[in-house]
């Protein structure tokens, strides 16, 4: 029971959801560096860019040596390739490829969590294929999409003994039967290349509407179909989603004031028309 705990309170340590999520559960009082906050269009801004991830990237440096000083050495590092619930915040290749240098700089362990990113929504099953690579991470962790909780890791990091790391339902057959038809699925279907076809339709007809409605969007960006824009604030979002709800399209919210994107890998590019054209019609009609 102690270890299910342990696990529990870790999870909530290393999330940055919504405060509701936490409330009136301790936390484990563990470091944590600022994500790079891009600006949009990112060719626009290739200086202030580089400057901002330069910055979190010491960040991370300087947190590490001052925890060692503590006597509490940083075991490892956690990250989003897309960091989802804070915002849909990106950061480039080159931002991951400095994070992985760290770690193995100090030693931690680096775990990429794609429970919101992998799947396919960015166009490559995983997010951190994007980086171009040879060793992106020590522990890779999913979920969600791929119909069971689960990692992968490497050898070295394999627990010394059996059922320190366990769940109820971690290797229940009928999930990985229905996970592998999923995957026969994406590839028969090719359905990462309509991801990526499918994505910039929607990231151009953000970019469309939000020239449209400059007072009202804003930061317009993404990979594949994993997009999202930001609205002017948060009632006006919020707003938003009510009314592209009550037309048939569910959209989310994330970080402050953002609205996400998350079709279906089948979503196709006359999907992207429909979804475009009833935001456009709940945009017109918004104060």
């Amino acid at each position: 029971m102690l270890e299910v705990l342990l696990v529990f309170v870790g999870s909530l340590a290393t999330t940055h959801s919504k405060a509701i999520h936490k409330l009136d559960v301790p936390s484990f009082d563990w470091p944590v560096a600022a994500f790079p906050r891009l600006q949009y269009p990112l060719e626009e801004f290739t200086r202030e860019n580089a400057l901002e991830e330069a910055r979190c990237l010491e960040q991370v440096e300087d947190l590490i040596d001052k925890w060692r000083q503590k006597g509490k050495p940083v075991a490892g590092i956690v990250v989003e390739p897309i960091q989802a619930e804070g915002g849909d915040n990106h950061a480039s290749p080159v931002f991951f490829r400095g994070l992985r240098k760290i770690t193995r700089t100090h030693g931690c362990s680096f775990h990429v969590d794609e429970v919101q990113t992998g799947g396919g929504a960015t166009g490559k099953f995983w997010a951190h294929e994007h980086w171009d690579m040879d060793d992106p991470a020590d522990i890779v962790s999913f979920s969600k999409k791929l119909q069971t909780g689960g990692y992968y890791h490497k050898d070295e990091l394999q627990a010394d003994k059996p059922y320190r790391i366990f769940n109820t339902w971690m290797g229940d057959p009928s999930k990985n039967l229905l996970l592998a038809e999923v995957l026969n699925v994406i590839h028969r279907e090719n359905l990462l290349e309509q991801v990526t076809r499918s994505g910039k339709a929607l990231l151009n007809g953000l970019y469309q509407l939000q020239a449209q409605y400059p007072g009202m969007l804003s930061r317009a960006r993404g990979q594949g179909t994993f997009c999202a824009v930001d609205i002017r604030d948060d009632a006006t979002r919020d707003s938003i989603l009510l009314k592209t709800r009550d037309k048939g399209v569910i959209l989310g919210g994330c970080g402050d004031r953002s609205i996400r994107f998350r079709p279906a890998l089948v979503f196709k590019e006359y999907h992207v028309q429909i979804l475009l054209n009833i935001l456009n019609d709940v945009l017109a009609n918004i104060k």
